[in-house]
């Protein structure tokens, strides 16, 4: 586990809202098979209040990174359990509500016991100190899958959507390729050029240098 600012790539605003990174590790599992993964855990707030997105794995680890300052939400950009599966220990330290996607509920039933406290929506805000976040609706990667753009530090949290050279995997149960073409085309790449992405997997981004392969990964066709 690690915790890491961001740094100059990533602004912090006038109020000190600034983003953090937990990578924790641990076993993504789906339609039979079990992988090792990291994932990052993205930390978006200031010195007293802070929006954890993807409790992933390791509960202490995020909570030691959250320290004292007040949890206004857990948003889970999706319901694979490898993002979700610290979510009721975060809960249940912090009183906080985890919100999902309801469309997800399909992949947040095969792992978690209770259901998200809240639903997400897309155009949906979150107010941490003096920035806004909006919830983004991309599905493909799968049915309920989000992300969270926040304009004022020029980022967006795009978990499983898309990453440093391409989209999300669509090759698994609940997933669909052209839809998560679609949603990268028409939700992510109409964000700024300079947006930063921040993945759910792997190193961070630029929406500029993925807009010109969106004709390579259609090639692909994966």
């Amino acid at each position: 586990m690690s915790t890491t600012p961001i740094g100059a790539d990533v602004a912090t605003s006038p109020g000190g809202v600034r983003v953090e990174r937990v990578v924790t590790s641990g076993v993504f599992e789906l339609d039979g098979g079990s992988w090792e993964v990291d994932n990052n855990v993205w930390l978006l707030g200031d010195d007293r209040e802070v929006l954890v997105v993807d409790a992933a794995h390791d509960a202490p680890a995020i909570l030691a990174a959250v320290g004292g300052r007040r949890v206004v939400a857990v948003v889970c950009t999706h319901g694979h359990n490898d993002h979700v599966n610290a979510v009721a220990d975060v809960v249940a330290a912090t009183g906080a509500t985890a919100w999902l996607h309801p469309d997800d509920r399909v992949l947040w039933d095969m792992s978690q016991d209770a259901p998200p406290g809240g639903d997400l929506a897309d155009g949906q805000t979150f107010t941490v100190g003096d920035v806004e976040a909006t919830v983004l609706h991309t599905p493909g990667h799968a049915p309920g899958a989000c992300c969270l753009s926040v304009p004022a530090l020029g980022v967006v949290f795009s978990g499983d959507t898309m990453f440093n050279g391409g989209p999300g995997a669509t090759g698994r149960s609940y997933s669909d390729f052209a839809t998560i073409i679609d949603s990268i085309r028409t939700r992510l790449l109409s964000l700024p050029d300079e947006t930063v992405v921040l993945t759910g997997h792997g190193d961070p981004t630029v929406i500029g240098d993925e807009a010109p392969h969106l004709q390579e990964w259609l090639d692909r066709g994966h």
